[in-house]
């Protein structure tokens, strides 16, 4: 795939950069840092299908990975954590939750506390907000910094469109994008078949340039980035669907992908996306003149 977008710079941390001077020593090879985004799913949504979170627990590398719930996205509510405790308390694993609203409870410094876990886990609720609020604690930077060391960075709805440069926020009522953390290229808008009225909008920004191509997942379906590149489909739900969806010079190539049903057969996540994507522009450039040129 193309992974330059006309009209849209890298929106978060240059690749390459520590975040806090971290020595080339603390970091882990790109292709083991690992984003997993879901579109909706979880303890939040699914109180009694484990399998997303599960499969979350399975990215870590310890056998008993420490994984702290950051339910900042929507105002680090009770029964947001509540549902977390109940889904992880009795699993292995050492589970945590972090309020940045109430950090004076908090006994261990953030930093540390961030820096010291395994899997950080975000959950949904206003994408607007959860940056503002990250922002302001300089938590943006402690997570990139955790990402550089191998720490598995977890999160649904709100909590998995901000590792993006874009997602589609709903924060303030209507569907609207929103410039996210950057991590990852491209953009996504999460609930595709909860939320019916997101992806229509997702797909005129694209349309229009103001949003670069990337993905619509339904709830229930995950992506799992290796580095910058996308490794794996699954979903916790048979019939879930995600899309691939670019725009050149203004006309729209969606791609529907089928996940790996969790327990199921793995596939290939792209499916020959990639070549579709390439004739696309290939027939543009004719068209404009330009032969076999790559512009």
């Amino acid at each position: 795939m193309d992974r330059h977008m006309d009209g849209w710079a890298h929106g978060g941390w240059p690749r390459g950069h520590t975040g806090d001077g971290m020595s080339a020593r603390t970091t882990v090879p790109l292709a083991e840092r690992q984003i997993f985004a879901m579109g909706g799913g979880g303890f939040t949504m699914e109180p009694a299908n484990p399998l997303l979170d599960d499969y979350v627990l399975s990215l870590a590398k310890a056998k008993e990975p420490r994984i702290l719930f950051l339910p900042t996205a929507s105002g680090d509510t009770t029964p947001q954590i509540n549902a977390f405790k109940a889904r992880f308390s009795g699993r292995t694993c050492v589970a945590e939750h972090l309020s940045l609203f109430r950090l004076r409870e908090t006994r261990v410094p953030l930093k540390e506390m961030v820096l010291d876990q395994d899997i950080l886990y975000v959950g949904g609720g206003s994408m607007r907000n959860l940056l503002a609020i990250w922002r302001a604690h300089e938590l943006d930077d402690m997570l990139v910094q955790a990402w550089q060391q191998g720490t598995v960075l977890a999160g649904l709805s709100a909590g998995a469109m901000c590792w993006f440069q874009a997602g589609l926020t709903r924060s303030s009522g209507p569907p609207e994008p929103l410039e996210g953390l950057g991590l990852l290229e491209g953009s996504l808008t999460v609930h595709a078949d909860g939320e019916p009225e997101r992806l229509p909008v997702w797909l005129s920004c694209l349309r229009e340039g103001t949003m670069p191509g990337g993905w619509a997942l339904d709830d229930g379906v995950g992506l799992l980035f290796r580095g910058y590149t996308l490794d794996r489909i699954v979903s916790s739900r048979p019939g879930a669907e995600a899309q691939r969806v670019d725009a050149i010079a203004g006309e729209l190539l969606r791609k529907r992908l089928q996940p790996e049903l969790l327990g199921g057969k793995i596939s290939d996540p792209l499916g020959g996306y990639d070549d579709a994507v390439e004739e696309m522009r290939r027939v543009h450039r004719l068209r404009r003149g330009t032969g076999g040129r790559r512009m």
